[in-house]
């Protein structure tokens, strides 16, 4: 199947340097580029076809996660490992959301950087010991309930509860301490949001999922 072919994306070149030394060096692996920008790595990606990038959070232009994106869209083939200093949830999921199949710490050991290169080409998902840890926790946790009305915002569904337990529009503006503008506003919203003609309808509907009763 020939060499595994690998890009490196870092905005530093020190790293970037060390980083492609040492996969080089690897038997069976290939750096056939670099890039210090995301867009960069998006122009060298799409022209390269490499069977791995090894990816920075933090870029010029482009983010890695945004670069991540616009490569697996192009070439879904290609896996993305993120190896950054963000350790944050956030960015975590947020690469994983962009289509990254791993995701390593920089200070990670060289012998793990391989392996997670060699285990994203196998279209494995890869991750740091601590960064494994909050995943897991993550989706061990119970799942979040669903508001209802989701399609409602937040002052809506306080809107529809108070017309549901039986508020006029004067009193909703006056315990939600709005306008009475407001109030109609909003209650406009909800009726086209849930497709209801009426207040009568809307009733219904709120107290059938549990909203406006005492």
């Amino acid at each position: 199947m020939g060499d595994l072919r690998v890009l490196v994306v870092d905005d530093h070149p020190l790293f970037r340097i060390g980083v492609g030394t040492l996969l080089a060096a690897e038997p069976g692996i290939e750096v056939v580029g670099e890039a210090a920008g995301g867009a960069d790595a998006v122009t060298a990606a799409a022209a390269l076809r490499p069977d791995v990038v090894v990816m920075d959070l933090h870029l010029p232009d482009l983010s890695g996660i945004q670069a991540t994106r616009h490569i697996v869209a192009a070439n879904p083939g290609t896996g993305v490992l993120m190896l950054t200093m963000a350790d944050e949830s956030e960015s975590v999921f947020a690469a994983m959301r962009a289509g990254a199949r791993g995701y390593l710490l920089k200070d990670a050991e060289p012998d793990e950087i391989i392996r997670a290169v060699q285990a994203v080409a196998r279209r494995e998902a890869i991750f740091g010991p601590d960064i494994a840890n909050r995943v897991l926790a993550y989706f061990s946790r119970p799942p979040a309930s669903e508001p209802v009305f989701p399609e409602l915002t937040g002052r809506e569904r306080e809107v529809l509860a108070l017309i549901a337990a039986g508020h006029s529009n004067s009193l909703i503006a006056s315990t939600l301490c709005l306008s009475p503008k407001t109030v109609r506003n909003h209650i406009s919203n909800v009726f086209a949001k849930l497709h209801v003609a009426d207040r009568a309808e809307a009733i219904v509907r709120a107290r059938d999922a549990g909203l406006g009763r005492s």
